[in-house]
């Protein structure tokens, strides 16, 4: 990591104001505790043996008994680490305990006198201390063995003394130092931990957030893979859970809308096929419809003029016939229009299929001789269906033309029906010839789309039999295919449908 990724990863952002706040914290109680512990303990000290000496004042004055007396001093000097002394109202010693080897402390003694001594001389102390029966306490300015010293002094008027309380601030000064060493460790040991637990803790709150980064980073390059995984039950663990659920919601959102631009992309493009195909379809109707309309009127000037007398039959049959091949054209148009506009209506009834093919095969017979074909009619028996039988005899037209228009000469074409009991009933129509490309295969059922792009005029080729056959097929609700075989080219209807309905 270099230095400026260093400086802003928030990792240690949080590690350095964390180490520096506890730091402050503890240097700052450490400097505290150094120059105020001693004068805190000091008055604590005071109060303490101030509060002692009127609880021993109250206790003393109860009881005349001696062994009770040094019983109470004996107490109060070891809880407050003090030494006792009674005097009369004239300055004598009354009370004192004495030390293990049976000797008074001299020292305090002296003391003690040297402070009587003092306070007799100021008689404002002695005045203002009987008056209010409270304790005065003061540390001495001189030191004995080097060490100061409280001194906290009571009136007891119901007695007429006074009772001295004496305890050596050396203590004080020895705990002090200890501290103070004590401290100095104590820092060295604090400042070690905290830089540890801190390391810790930015851990603890940045690993979550560096885990949110890394995947809204990844969301923002639109990869919806990788989650969060953040199990926890605060902010950020909320964050996480919406931050996936909006990932998720982005992946929906992003995968419908590259559904729907796919969809309108090849919406396009079959619309521009389409649009392509209606141009193909208009140049082919335009074609088909000239030579006839020429021809008609050609024929028809002739017969006015009296051209044709000697042939006269045989150019009315040309008439007739070229009116038919438009009428042919228009009625499919027509088709196509009731098609696209859904008014196109079946009307069924239960007859043989076998019967409605070779109807429609007989209608074939001068162009099947035209081109020496053929054709072989497979039928098992009488097969019943419940159909339109002129919209299904369109379909058997249609995929018959087709496969007189895609044989060769002195080619075969076999037409036959199959009736299963398990998968229906199987109508097939293959003609020898050359395969149909499989980019093409599901093309050829769309709108004036046309394998052989040569327009031969016996047998129209406008591009529309094989969508209406499709269209026909789909109203009835009988499913079709079409495929490449060892001769040539099969198509077939499936009819799973009840006879009736």
């Amino acid at each position: 990591m270099n230095i400026r990724k260093l400086r802003t990863s928030i990792t240690w952002k949080l590690f350095g104001i964390t180490a520096l706040v506890f730091i402050i914290f503890i240097t700052s109680t450490l400097i505290f505790q150094s120059l105020f512990f001693s004068e805190f303990y000091i008055s604590k000290k005071k109060n303490d043996i101030q509060s002692g000496i009127e609880k021993f004042r109250t206790g003393y004055n109860k009881t005349d008994n001696v062994e009770r007396v040094t019983e109470l001093i004996l107490d109060f000097e070891e809880k407050h680490n003090a030494k006792i002394v009674v005097l009369d109202n004239k300055g004598n010693l009354k009370f004192i305990t004495r030390q293990s080897n049976g000797r008074t402390d001299s020292l305090r003694i002296k003391l003690l006198n040297e402070i009587i001594k003092e306070w007799t001389v100021d008689t404002d102390i002695l005045l203002k201390m009987k008056n209010s029966n409270k304790p005065i306490t003061i540390i001495t300015e001189r030191k004995i063995n080097e060490t100061r010293n409280i001194v906290s002094a009571i009136p007891n008027n119901e007695r007429k003394e006074i009772i001295f309380a004496v305890s050596s601030l050396q203590p004080v000064n020895e705990a002090s130092f200890v501290i103070k060493e004590f401290y100095f460790y104590f820092y060295i040991a604090a400042v070690v931990f905290i830089l540890v637990l801190s390391l810790i803790y930015s851990n603890m709150i940045s690993k979550p957030l560096l885990q949110l980064n890394a995947a809204a980073s990844k969301i923002a390059d639109l990869d919806f893979s990788s989650k969060c995984n953040i199990e926890r039950e605060d902010e950020i663990g909320n964050l996480a859970h919406t931050l996936d659920f909006l990932s998720d919601n982005l992946n929906t959102a992003l995968t419908s809308l590259k559904e729907a631009n796919n969809k309108l992309e090849k919406d396009i493009q079959k619309e521009r096929r389409i649009e392509k195909m209606r141009k193909e379809f208009v140049a082919a109707v335009s074609h088909e419809l000239k030579t006839p309309i020429s021809l008609i009127g050609g024929y028809a000037e002739g017969l006015k003029d009296g051209v044709f007398q000697e042939d006269k039959d045989y150019y009315i049959d040309v008439i007739i016939d070229e009116s038919k091949k438009m009428a042919d054209l228009v009625s499919d148009m027509l088709d196509l229009s009731q098609i696209e506009s859904g008014n196109f209506k079946l009307i069924r009834e239960e007859f043989y299929v076998e019967e409605l093919i070779k109807a429609t095969l007989r209608k074939f017979t001068t162009l099947i001789k035209e081109k020496n074909l053929k054709v072989s009619l497979k039928v098992s028996g009488n097969t019943s269906i419940y159909a339109d039988w002129s919209r299904m005899e369109q379909v058997i037209k249609n995929l018959i033309t087709n496969a007189i228009r895609h044989t060769e000469v002195n080619g075969n074409i076999i037409v036959a029906v199959e009736n299963t009991k398990d998968t229906g009933i199987y109508i097939y129509v293959e003609n020898t010839g050359s395969h149909i490309p499989e980019d093409e295969k599901d093309k050829i059922w769309d709108y004036f789309y046309k394998v052989d792009k040569s327009r031969n005029r016996k047998l129209g080729g406008t591009g529309i039999g094989l969508a209406i056959v499709k269209k026909i097929l789909d109203l009835h609700g009988y499913s079709y295919a079409v495929e490449n075989t060892e001769i040539g080219v099969k198509f077939y209807i499936r009819i799973t449908k009840p006879l009736t309905d």
